[in-house]
C-alpha cells in the first residue's frame, strides 16, 4: 500500500515518548495490542493519524498516511529534547500490506499478531469482511491474495474509520472523525498538546459534529465541502476519505454536523444534483465515555 508509510521510534523512551504526544496510551501497551491514535496541536485539531504497535521494549513502530509522514516526523522530533529516543523514517525498511479474510476469521479490533518479522494487526471490518494491517520486513514476500488496492479503499470507507491526509490537515478534532467511539483516544491518560481541547469537547457539550458513511453518484474529493439543501451559503461538512470502485461505485466518510443528517439532501459543493444517500456505521457512536 504505497499510499502508507512508517516512522520508527527506537530507545528506552520511545514508548514514553509517544505516550505523551499522542491521544492514546502508549506507557500500557503489550505486544499484544496496537493503537489508533492521533497527532495533534494545541487547539486539538489533528495533524496526523495512525496506529502503532511495539515490536520490542525499544521500539514503537507508526504506520501512517505518506502524504503527512515527513511533516509529521519534524514535528514530533521538535519535542524529543532530552528523551532517550531516536525517531525516523523506516519506510524503506518495512512494506506495508493489507489483507482482507472471511467474517469467521475476525478478532477484536487492535489485537497484535506477531508472526516471526511480520506483524499483524486487526483493523474494524468493513462490508462484512476480517480486516489487518500487516508489515513485512522489505525484501520479504508474502502470498498474493489478489487484492487489488481499491478493495483495500473501500474496505477502510466501509469500516468507518477514516484518517487524517493532506487535504485535511488540521481540519478535525479526533471526535469529528468518531475517534472516541473506535478506541482512537484514551481519556484517562496524561496530557499531550491539544488534550484541553479534546477533553472538553468531549465532557463540555454535544459534538456536533461527526463522521458518516455516504455513497454518492459521482466521484468524491478528500477535502470537497459539502452542503445541505437547507442552506447553499454554508457547508455543512467535508469529505474526509473517498474512494472510486470500478464494481461497488462512489463511497466516501463524511464529517457532518449531526443537525444535517436528520432530513433534507446532502450534496458536494458545485454538484446540487449529486445527492448523497447516508449509510449506516459499522459501530455504535459512544456518546458517553
Amino acid at each position: 500500500m504505497p499510499h502508507l508509510g512508517v516512522i520508527a521510534a527506537r530507545g528506552p523512551e520511545a514508548a514514553h515518548f509517544l505516550h505523551n504526544q499522542l491521544t492514546q496510551d502508549f506507557l500500557l501497551l503489550d505486544m499484544q495490542q496496537a493503537r489508533l491514535a492521533a497527532f495533534c496541536n494545541a487547539k486539538g485539531r489533528m495533524q496526523a493519524s495512525m496506529t502503532g504497535f511495539k515490536t520490542s521494549a525499544e521500539e514503537v513502530l507508526l504506520v501512517m498516511r505518506a502524504d503527512l509522514l515527513a511533516q509529521t516526523l519534524k514535528r514530533l522530533s521538535m519535542f524529543v529534547l532530552r528523551s532517550k529516543l531516536k525517531l525516523s523514517d523506516a519506510s524503506a525498511e518495512w512494506t506495508v500490506h493489507g489483507r482482507l479474510a472471511a467474517p469467521d476469521l475476525a478478532q477484536s479490533p487492535w489485537q497484535l499478531n506477531p508472526d516471526q518479522a511480520v506483524w499483524s494487526v486487526a483493523l474494524y471490518p468493513g462490508a462484512g469482511a476480517a480486516r489487518f494491517l500487516v508489515l513485512a520486513p522489505a525484501q520479504t514476500v508474502l502470498p498474493d491474495a489478489g487484492l487489488s488496492l481499491n478493495d483495500w479503499l473501500l474496505g477502510e470507507i466501509l469500516s468507518g474509520v477514516g484518517d487524517v491526509q493532506s487535504a485535511t490537515f488540521e481540519a478535525f478534532v479526533p471526535q469529528m472523525l468518531n475517534y472516541e467511539s473506535v478506541d482512537g483516544v484514551n481519556f484517562k491518560k496524561g496530557c499531550y498538546s491539544g488534550q484541553e481541547v479534546v477533553a472538553r469537547s468531549q465532557f463540555r457539550g454535544i459534538l456536533k459534529r461527526r463522521t458518516y458513511l455516504v455513497s454518492s453518484a459521482l466521484p468524491l474529493q478528500v477535502g470537497q465541502e459539502i452542503f445541505h439543501s437547507s442552506d447553499a451559503s454554508q457547508p455543512a461538512g467535508q469529505v474526509v476519505q473517498a474512494v472510486s470502485h470500478p464494481q461497488h461505485g462512489h463511497w466516501a466518510l463524511v464529517c457532518l454536523q449531526t443537525s444535517s443528517v436528520d432530513g433534507g439532501e446532502l450534496h458536494p459543493a458545485d454538484t446540487a444534483g449529486n445527492v448523497l444517500t447516508l449509510h449506516p456505521l459499522p459501530y455504535a457512536l459512544r456518546d458517553d465515555i
